[in-house]
């Protein structure tokens, strides 16, 4: 029987009317994003007998948590930044990796915002007045990564660990730097939250004045450093008194301590543990201060995170799991050229750019590199430009929304679980790998629009924005792909 298209709409319209949308509850007037560059999921399990009742412990058990969101794509810090930055992987917008090789002008590309292919919510919430925004990093690269336009006000810390900003200083940013010089962190102990009396000190900021350059990595992937970046957020609030204006107010930290600190040790190491606990601590000032002013329902708080992180490898396997990348991309091109197939022009992993000059379809040499790529002991898996993988479950997808077709070369890899790259330092590890490890992280919505639950279902990292736009009111994205978390609201 036929159908009339008029009659079949408004029997579709007829059916949303029995059936509407639930209105969201009203929107407070301050949304405050906690970014952590690196936690991991099972870190929040592990610790948590350890955490106080004000901070981590209210948040997850009042909020609603989702344990299992995963980052489906490579896991570099810029990368997964972007990512939740815009609601689109990277194959749309275009951070790659935090670093790249552009064939055009034949040099290496650092990820920044103008390199950035997609619009960010921070952009859509400062165009959309009366509004304003902020963003604290300790890296200014990353923090403008995430506001994606320059209106937005940007704080990160300078190559002495003091906080500074773009355009005019304000005095309270002047009075905070000077109220709590980072000075004071100079041979500073770093002592363990349970520590007894009289122990050692679990690390120590030396300070060196003709080699300032090794204080500043010690601080910056140490509580001071995150403590720093925590107080700094918090004289923000209350000083631009957040909330309590005519306007909506955004502000997002991008905490990095932690990522900085598991570079060095990796997911394992006691110390992480450390971190995890002072992180603790510091939401629980910051919910305090919240709770004050603007008051219990005025906030919105979120918790997410742009990735996991490996555990080191142990000390008798590191020669094998550490990976020169070198010898990647020699035996690649021992192959190409034993072949007459072109050449390895560059290799920075994850991704190998070739010369296929001469070559009308460069596809047959792609596919030779990745089998050759194939016989190097560290390399598990591969994905071509032209769309050749050589697994064909999960991780596909996880290379296809890795993959940009302008900035990613012409093969990705994919080492063995656990391998790293090798920094020529004896430890250490790397971030970017596609495994769960990296892959899964915690997200968590606190606030008055949303309801207390655990809600075990995977969810993915591109739905933080739009998730966040419905929140706000705000238009999402216009490269996002992923879905409103509609179980998490009230």
């Amino acid at each position: 029987m036929a159908i009339c298209r008029r009659e079949f709409t408004l029997g579709i319209l007829a059916g949303t009317a029995l059936s509407p949308l639930k209105a969201l509850a009203p929107r407070p007037k301050l949304l405050v994003l906690v970014l952590l560059e690196q936690l991991r999921s099972d870190h929040l399990d592990a610790f948590s007998s350890q955490f106080g009742d004000k901070g981590l412990k209210k948040i997850l058990s009042k909020g609603a948590h989702f344990p299992d969101c995963r980052h489906l794509a490579s896991t570099f810090s810029s990368s997964s930044i972007a990512t939740l930055a815009t609601g689109a992987w990277p194959a749309q917008h275009g951070i790659v990796a935090d670093n790249w090789f552009d064939t055009r002008a034949r040099a290496s590309a650092a990820a920044s915002d103008e390199a950035l292919l997609s619009g960010t919510l921070c952009a859509q919430i400062e165009e959309a007045e009366p509004t304003r925004t902020f963003v604290i990093g300790m890296d200014a690269a990353q923090t403008a990564l995430f506001a994606g336009n320059p209106q937005t006000q940007q704080f990160w810390m300078d190559s002495d660990g003091r906080f500074t900003t773009l355009g005019e200083t304000p005095d309270w940013l002047v009075q905070a730097n000077n109220l709590k010089p980072v000075e004071n962190a100079h041979n500073a102990a770093w002592m363990a939250i349970d520590a007894r009396t009289g122990a050692p000190p679990l690390r120590t900021m030396r300070f060196d004045a003709a080699h300032p350059a090794e204080f500043r990595r010690l601080y910056g992937a140490s509580p001071f450093g995150q403590q720093a970046q925590f107080e700094l957020l918090r004289e923000l609030i209350e000083k631009e008194n957040l909330g309590q204006n005519g306007s909506f107010d955004f502000v997002c930290l991008i905490a990095s301590a932690a990522a900085n600190l598991g570079f060095e040790v990796g997911g394992g190491d006691p110390l992480m543990r450390q971190m995890v606990l002072q992180l603790d601590r510091h939401l629980g000032f910051l919910l305090e201060q919240l709770n004050n002013s603007p008051g219990e329902n005025n906030f919105t708080l979120v918790l997410a995170a742009g990735h996991g992180i490996p555990n080191a490898p142990a000390d008798m396997s590191r020669p094998r799991m550490a990976v020169e990348g070198e010898s990647v991309a020699q035996a690649v091109n021992r192959a190409l050229i034993a072949a007459d197939a072109g050449r390895v022009a560059r290799y920075i992993y994850p991704f190998l750019y070739l010369d296929t000059s001469g070559f009308r379809d460069p596809e047959p040499l792609r596919m030779l590199a990745a089998r050759a790529a194939m016989s190097h002991p560290a390399v598990a898996a591969c994905y071509t430009a032209g769309g050749y993988c050589t697994v064909r479950d999960s991780f596909e997808q996880r290379f296809r929304n890795s993959f940009h077709s302008q900035r990613s070369g012409d093969v990705m890899l994919s080492y063995h679980p656990g391998y790293v790259e090798d920094f020529g330092q004896g430890r250490g590890i790397s971030y970017g790998s596609l495994y769960n490890y990296d892959v899964r992280v915690p997200l968590c919505f606190y606030g008055p629009q949303f309801r207390a639950g655990v809600f075990e279902s995977p969810v993915q990292s591109v739905d933080l924005a739009p998730t966040l736009a419905r929140a706000t009111g705000m238009a999402t994205p216009e490269s996002s792909v992923g879905q409103v978390l509609g179980e998490a609201f009230a």
